[in-house]
């Protein structure tokens, strides 16, 4: 068995992958090669790509596992501030390429950190939130040899992502209209921080048990390139997210756990019926709680001790 590592204070640490600034949180051992865990815990975000809100998610699931795994958190491309010595791009030409900031760049950034960082041999609990399911299905299709325990897919927006309530409404902005959408962005991202701050907690105000770690992060998206990277991974998101992948789907159904929102404009409730119509045997879920789809906002604790409940016997073997 991996090292204890009791300590809850995570780390923090900014790299370059793909050509492009990723911040990647952590907690429990921050050098898999040299504590060799039994597992390792990854959380694959949603869109805004910003590992800060997971903070009580993740802690709340290395503490409830009483420190036995680490459980990183790594960012979307370009989805943080870079620290004063870093660029936002270490590569221009590279992440030009690989189009990094986009969807398909985003996948192939998920799978060249952990080539890069996380031991072949490493047993993973792979945890998506939003388009992280999308993510993580991609990432499981493009190498199928990943060592994956299992896979829990938080209110999972993985097909007819235009079509759903919430993306009817945004795809006229963030599509066609994604550069007059900047100019907001851009003119927020001016303000000092402190207003910047101010504004956060205004907008938010109406949340009532909200979880106040999470305003940092936000002021931190504030910042002009990280949301203007977000908007264009949400506009390719939006073109290219359609059908569902219902081969992958079908080969890795036994380390699949997909958890539904009772009122997700993201996901209809009838994609939940529609999948477990397709797929009788699969472990699909509906929130019976009242979780929001971005339940990081004030639940991250609570959606954490379900998935520890979860994939607990998994980690037994």
């Amino acid at each position: 068995m991996g090292s204890l590592d009791n300590t809850d204070e995570p780390s923090t640490e900014f790299l370059y992958c793909s050509g492009a600034v990723t911040e990647v949180l952590k907690y429990g051992s921050c050098k898999l090669q040299q504590s060799r865990p039994d597992a390792l815990i990854l959380v694959i975000p949603g869109n805004p790509g910003v590992v800060g809100f997971y903070t009580t998610f993740m802690q709340t699931l290395h503490k409830t596992f009483n420190h036995r795994f680490p459980v990183w958190a790594v960012s979307h491309a370009g989805h943080c501030v870079p620290p004063d010595h870093m660029d936002m791009v270490e590569d221009a030409s590279l992440a030009a390429d690989l189009d990094v900031f986009g969807i398909n760049g985003q996948i192939e950034h998920k799978l060249a950190f952990l080539r890069k960082h996380v031991p072949r041999e490493t047993r993973l609990v792979l945890i998506g939130h939003s388009i992280g399911c999308y993510i993580i299905l991609e990432m499981m299709k493009r190498d199928p040899e990943l060592k994956v325990l299992k896979a829990v897919m938080l209110f999972p927006t993985i097909e007819r992502m235009a079509q759903t309530p919430q993306g009817r409404a945004v795809t006229p902005v963030i599509c066609q209209m994604r550069y007059v959408a900047y100019l907001p962005v851009f003119l927020i991202s001016l303000l000092p921080d402190g207003l910047k701050n101010s504004l956060v907690r205004l907008v938010l105000s109406g949340i009532r048990s909200l979880d106040q770690t999470i305003i940092q992060p936000t002021v931190g998206l504030l910042s002009g390139d990280c949301a203007a990277n977000a908007m264009y991974m949400g506009g390719q998101e939006m073109k290219k997210v359609l059908d569902r992948d219902n081969a992958t789907i079908k080969k890795h159904l036994n380390k699949l756990i997909f958890y539904y929102g009772a009122t997700d404009h993201w996901c209809p409730v009838e994609y939940f019926h529609d999948m477990k119509r397709d797929f009788p045997d699969g472990d699909f879920r509906l929130c019976e709680s009242g979780f929001r789809h971005a339940f990081v906002l004030d639940a991250g604790a609570e959606v954490a001790n379900m998935v520890v409940e979860w994939i607990s016997g998994d980690l037994r073997t």
